[in-house]
C-alpha cells in the first residue's frame, strides 16, 4: 500500500507484498536529460518560428516552461513537434521518418531536433539522479522487476551514456513503439507493454514518472501505483494527472515487508531538541561532536537584503567558544570570501558556494576544480539574467563566484513568477547550469552532482571525523540545507530551525536563531562538564 493521493511529502512505504514490478521513465527521472531535450526543443522551434515570421514580427519563442511541458514532454518525438506546431495554429505534412533535418516537414523538425539533442549529448555527455539510481539497485536487490521506458528512439544512446546498460530487465523505447505501432504518451500503451514483458500484473506494477502525458498514461492504464517525481515545484500538476505519490526524490520511496501508515511531514511535528536534551547529553558521554553550521537564517534571521544578515556578538562569542571544543565549520551559499568576513572566526572551516569552495585554518583552501570550468557561461548567464530582472520591481541579481542567485523577496507577489520564468529562459541556453531553490531565491549552478550534503561528506573524511567515535550535527533552514540533512540520517544528527511544520529529513528542530544560540550555549556546557540546563 501506500499514502494518501493528497500527500506531497515523505516518506512513502510501498509494501512489497502489493508489487512484483517498477516501470521507470529515464529522461528527468534516472537521467538529467530532459534539460538538454528541453533546451533543443526551445532551440530548434525557436529557430523555426523566427524563420517563418514576417521579418521578426510577431515571433513568439517557445516557452521552455509551459510549451514543452504541455505539448512535448514525454510524447514521442513527432508527436511533440506536431502538437505544439498546432498549438500556434500551424499545419505542416507529416513526411516520413527519413526527411532531412531541414526539410520542412513534422518529420524534419523531429529529425532536427534529434540531431541537435545527439550534439549536446556528445558534448556534455549524461548525468544521472543519484537517489534514482540507488532505488533502482533497491528494488533489484529485493529480486522485484525492472523496467526502463521512453518515447525517445535515444534511450539505447543516453542508457550507454550513463553506464546503465544491463540495469533494466526490459527496454521499451521509441523504436519499440514505432515497430508495435503503440500510442504516445498520455496513452499508456508504452506502460502496457512494458508490464507485459515483464509477466507483472498491472495491479502489481508500480509506474515512475516525471512528466504530466507520463504520469497520466500511468493512471490511465489503472497500475497499481504512479510514483509522480517532481523536479520543476509543479507537483499540484503532477496529482491533477492522476500521480498517487509526489515526491522531489525518490528517497523518499521505502520498500517494506510489512504494511506502515506514512505520517506526511507536513502533519508531523518534529521534536524540539531543547527538549531532549538530556538524550543529547548520552549521545556526547559516547561520541566526540562535530557541528555544521549554514548561516542565513540559522546564526541570523532572515532579512530582505542578504548584506543586512550580520550575525549578533553573542552568537560569535559562542561559536568561537564552541570552535575550540570541538570540529565546527559553516557551509553556506554565499561566496566564501562573503561569509569569511561575516563570521570573522579565524579557527574555523567554511565551506562556500554550498560547498564547492572550502577553506581553513593557516590559509588552508581547496576548490571543487569542476566548478571551475563553468565559469565562462555564468559569466554569461549573469549578463542574460540581469537584463531579464531589470524591468522586474524589487527583483535583484546576486552574482556569486560558482553560481547566480536571482531573489524576488522585495517582488510583488503577482510578478514573482516573472522572475522563475527569467531564470529557466537562461536556463534553457545552459544546459550546464541547473536550477537551485531557496527562501524567495532562485539560483543558477553547475550542473553537478555536488551539494551541501557531499559538501558535509567531504569535510568529515578530510577532517578525519568520518568514524563511529564521531557524532556529526548540521542545523539548517533551507531547501538546500535537506542534502546535509540527508545523509546524516544514519550517522549523526539534523536540526532544522524553523517555526512552521515542514517536509524535512532532520531529526530535530530548533525555531529560530535565537533557540539556536541558546542550543549551541547547553552544548558547550555538557562539553565543559557543567550543568547544560542552567
Amino acid at each position: 500500500m501506500f499514502s494518501d493521493k493528497k500527500n506531497n511529502s515523505g516518506p512513502f512505504y510501498l509494501t512489497l507484498k502489493e508489487y512484483d514490478a517498477f516501470i521507470f521513465d529515464l529522461d528527468g527521472v534516472i537521467t538529467k536529460t530532459a534539460k538538454i531535450h528541453a533546451a533543443v526543443w526551445k532551440q530548434m522551434f525557436d529557430e523555426y518560428l523566427k524563420e517563418n515570421s514576417s521579418s521578426g514580427q510577431g515571433f513568439v519563442p517557445f516557452d521552455i516552461d509551459d510549451d514543452y511541458r504541455t505539448y512535448v514532454d514525454g510524447k514521442p518525438r513527432y508527436e511533440g513537434v506536431k502538437s505544439f506546431l498546432e498549438s500556434r495554429g500551424i499545419e505542416l505534412p507529416f513526411g516520413s521518418p527519413d526527411d532531412p533535418p531541414d526539410k520542412e516537414t513534422i518529420c524534419g523538425l523531429g529529425n532536427r531536433k534529434n540531431q541537435l539533442f545527439h550534439e549536446k549529448l556528445e558534448k556534455n555527455g549524461v548525468e544521472t539522479y543519484e537517489n534514482a539510481v540507488e532505488l533502482i539497485h533497491r528494488i533489484k536487490n529485493l529480486h522485484l522487476k525492472t523496467a526502463v521506458v521512453s518515447s525517445s528512439k535515444n534511450c539505447s544512446a543516453v542508457l550507454k551514456a550513463a553506464g546503465l546498460v544491463g540495469v533494466f530487465d526490459v527496454q521499451v523505447d521509441g523504436i519499440i513503439s514505432e515497430k508495435m505501432n503503440l500510442k504516445g504518451k498520455p496513452h499508456p500503451d508504452i506502460f502496457l507493454e512494458a508490464a507485459k514483458r515483464l509477466n507483472s500484473e498491472i495491479k502489481k506494477s508500480v509506474v515512475v514518472e516525471d512528466a504530466l502525458a507520463g504520469v497520466e498514461a500511468g493512471s490511465r492504464g489503472g497500475f497499481g501505483c504512479v510514483i509522480g517525481v517532481d523536479r520543476t515545484g509543479r507537483g499540484s500538476d503532477l496529482k491533477d494527472k492522476g500521480a498517487d505519490i509526489v515526491v522531489s526524490d525518490l528517497s523518499w520511496i521505502i520498500l517494506t515487508e510489512k504494511e506502515q501508515k506514512s505520517v506526511p511531514e507536513h502533519e508531523k511535528d518534529l521534536p524540539n531538541i531543547l527538549e531532549n536534551m538530556d538524550k543529547i547529553h548520552g549521545f556526547l558521554k559516547e561520541k566526540q561532536p562535530a557541528f555544521f553550521l549554514d548561516y542565513d537564517g540559522t546564526l541570523t534571521p532572515i532579512v530582505r537584503r542578504p548584506e543586512d544578515a550580520v550575525m549578533s556578538e553573542k552568537m560569535r562569542s559562542v561559536i568561537s567558544e564552541l570552535s575550540g571544543l570541538c570540529p565546527l565549520a559553516v557551509i553556506s551559499g554565499r561566496d566564501l570570501n562573503d561569509v569569511r568576513s561575516l563570521i570573522k572566526i579565524d579557527d574555523i572551516f567554511y565551506a562556500g558556494s554550498h560547498g564547492f569552495d572550502i577553506a581553513g585554518p593557516d590559509d588552508w583552501h581547496t576548490e571543487n576544480q569542476r566548478g571551475q570550468e563553468f565559469l565562462p557561461v555564468l559569466e554569461t548567464a549573469e549578463t542574460e539574467i540581469k537584463e531579464r530582472l531589470k524591468d522586474i520591481p524589487g527583483a535583484r541579481m546576486e552574482r556569486k563566484k560558482l553560481s547566480i542567485a536571482a531573489h524576488y523577496r522585495e517582488v510583488p507577489e503577482d510578478k514573482a513568477d516573472l522572475v522563475e520564468k527569467a531564470v529557466d529562459e537562461v536556463l534553457a541556453k545552459h544546459p550546464e547550469l541547473r536550477k537551485g531553490y531557496g527562501k524567495k531565491v532562485y539560483e543558477m549552478q553547475p550542473d553537478i552532482d555536488w551539494d551541501k550534503g557531499k559538501a558535509l561528506l567531504w569535510l568529515l573524511k578530510k577532517l578525519d571525523l568520518d568514524s563511529p567515535e564521531v557524532l556529526p550535527f548540521y542545523i539548517g533552514d533551507d531547501v538546500t540545507d535537506e542534502d546535509a540533512f540527508a545523509v546524516l540520517i544514519k550517522k549523526g544528527i539534523g536540526i532544522v530551525v524553523s517555526d512552521e511544520k515542514r517536509s524535512s529529513k532532520a531529526n530535530y528542530k530548533l525555531k529560530d536563531p535565537s533557540e539556536v544560540l541558546v542550543f549551541l550555549k547547553k552544548i558547550i556546557a555538557i562539553l565543559k562538564g557543567e550543568n547544560s540546563n542552567a
